[in-house]
């Protein structure tokens, strides 16, 4: 259901089966002019002769509550607003009127469809990107242009891209969102935009060319030989809990909404609403939404916060309908789909349990690398050769599915982990609770900024030590941008509320050295075809760092060993604090 133009005129549908009534409300500058729809089953539907292109409209329900006809609610199939969204204590109050608070959706008649095959293959180097962060500070980019999706096709950007051997950028959510509430009053703005409203939609702030802002983008990167991912937000809605604003769905069909035996909404998500996706008509806006990104952008493939929700019924279900519907798909069959496995309900980490073709983001990496090099931890040198080799003991003996990787957007910084043991949020309002708390991370003997040079190398060797690791895995990785040049957000582990310099990346002051060793490191890891096949070898040899055979005995305290294949050798010796990659010979 979405607006199609039609000759002579446009025609509007909607969902909202409860509904006694809907009205079509469509504007003219401030002036709203109201049209009835009539029902068509479990919608709604008006024909309107003479609007057409850019034509600004929301829509009105009326019936018994929770229904609310002073509510201007947004197309959920929208795929263009007129403004972003910006919370306002009255989009939550019943009765009061939202017309002059809510973004208007357009009307836009589809571009011509794409049909390119997806450039984003197992094994490379995925690259998350905080879209606004990336290029609010970079000089070549012009002023204008900084914050936005097109800055990333930007030459300057692309050869930066391309200098540390990125395959596919993922990007961090585009599609509209609105600020939680509690941000207002502390005079802050959501800046990682994981708090969507409706799912096609890109958000004003980010892409203000629309679509073909998107798409144009995309073809750049692709000329580059650079995918891109989208980061997709359907486990949840912006309309939060039941104290949370009408924007949306909840105006038009609430049973969007998981809701417990009695009637309470399941809050599997930690954000206040769970999107049901026991219900097919939920399952078919997500497959609606993930096809206009592909036909309309050309994109590569989509990674899902919180992605055990979308296999909720109300329990995870590895064989949930949603994964079946995707493979089935023609348009969504062959593309990347990157799920991250768990979400805050009862069951909800389910590493290892999506299905074949799906990859998945691998804490269990993140946290048994930064324990070896910490000094700690229950598996040690056993636990990180079972990392670097591909995580059998997750995804089984055949072929890795696993995104590895040590730092990303939600926690410390790869610099900042190596500098801080404890988190610093007080800038977030929330008394420094917010954000992991016992997140893996050491200060080598000073918590914070330091001008011991001492402290200041040690620190230096152990970031590189961490990304040669992760250069190093068989398999896809994952490096959150910036990290490959020192970036820090000052020890801030839960920086989604700072739009500002604590998350915006310093180019000016990017640790140039260190960028130039994870060059060198792409380049060894594209010359070594091992490091990025996913299909996991048996044989594996390893050695201990004295050169002789490793026998099961040696793992418990070794400080280190070497892995060989067929033309590849990767040494790691916790004492000397380095990681060699080499071609091996094949012997």
């Amino acid at each position: 259901m979405t607006a199609t133009i039609e000759a002579g005129g446009v025609t509007f549908a909607v969902r909202a089966p409860a509904a006694a009534a809907l009205w079509l409300c469509l504007f003219d500058g401030e002036v709203e002019n109201r049209v009835a729809m009539t029902r068509d089953g479990d919608g709604w539907r008006a024909h309107v002769a003479g609007v057409g292109e850019g034509a600004r409209y929301g829509f009105r329900a009326e019936g018994n509550a929770p229904f609310d006809s002073a509510k201007l609610l947004v197309d959920p199939h929208a795929t263009e607003l007129d403004r972003a969204f910006a919370y306002d204590p009255r989009l939550a109050e019943y009765g009061a009127d939202t017309a002059a608070l809510v973004p208007k959706a357009m009307v836009r008649a589809p571009l011509p469809p794409l049909d390119l095959p997806p450039l984003t293959r197992a094994g490379g180097l995925i690259y998350e990107v905080n879209v606004r962060g990336f290029t609010m500070l970079h000089p070549d980019v012009p002023a204008a242009q900084r914050g936005t999706v097109a800055a990333l096709a930007h030459p300057a950007v692309i050869a930066h891209l391309r200098k540390i051997g990125v395959d596919a950028v993922e990007l961090m959510p585009i599609t509209a969102w609105i600020d939680e509430r509690h941000l207002t009053p502390l005079g802050l703005r959501n800046a990682w935009g994981y708090n969507p409203v409706v799912p096609m939609a890109l958000d004003p702030r980010l892409v203000p060319g629309g679509l073909r802002e998107l798409r144009d983008t995309v073809a750049a990167l692709r000329a580059a030989g650079i995918g891109t991912i989208l980061d997709l937000v359907f486990n949840h809605t912006g309309e939060s809990d039941l104290l949370g604003p009408t924007l949306s769905l909840r105006g038009l069909d609430d049973t969007a909404y998981a809701r417990a035996p009695d009637g309470t909404l399941i809050n599997d998500t930690g954000t206040g609403n769970t999107l049901d996706f026991a219900r097919g008509w939920v399952r078919a806006l997500v497959r609606d939404s993930l096809r206009h990104f592909v036909a309309q952008a050309g994109v590569d493939g989509f990674r899902f916060d919180l992605a055990t929700v979308m296999a909720r019924g109300p329990g995870f279900a590895a064989d949930a309908p949603i994964f079946a519907e995707i493979a089935a798909d023609p348009l969504l069959r062959d593309r990347v789909m990157i799920a991250e496995p768990w979400d805050t309900g009862p069951g909800g980490y389910q590493l290892g349990a999506f299905p074949e073709g799906w990859w998945e983001w691998n804490d269990r990496y993140r946290d048994d690398v930064r324990s070896f090099w910490r000094g700690d931890g229950d598996g040690g040198a056993g636990a990180l050769a079972t990392r670097l080799s591909g995580s059998s003991d997750v995804f089984g003996a055949e072929r890795t599915r696993g995104v590895s990787f040590v730092a990303a957007h939600d926690g410390f910084t790869l610099a900042d982990l190596v500098a801080h043991a404890e988190r610093h949020n007080h800038a977030n309002g929330e008394d420094n609770r917010d954000g992991h708390g016992g997140e893996i991370a050491w200060n080598n003997g000073v918590e914070g900024a330091s001008d011991d040079p001492a402290v200041l190398a040690r620190r230096a060797t152990d970031a590189r030590a961490l990304l040669a690791t992760l250069f190093a895995t068989r398999g896809t990785i994952m490096l959150c941008a910036g990290d490959e040049f020192g970036r820090t957000q000052r020890g801030n582990n839960n920086a989604y509320a700072q739009d500002n310099a604590t998350l915006w990346l310093d180019w000016a002051r990017r640790d140039v050295a260190l960028e130039e060793v994870v060059a060198e490191l792409a380049a060894r890891r594209r010359a070594l075809p091992a490091l990025r096949d996913p299909a996991l070898r048996h044989d594996a040899r390893w050695n201990r760092l004295d050169g002789a055979p490793m026998r099961d005995s040696d793992w418990d305290g070794a400080e280190g060993f070497e892995l060989r294949l067929p033309g590849l050798s990767v040494t790691v010796d916790r004492a000397a604090r380095a990681v060699r990659i080499e071609p091996g010979r094949d012997d």
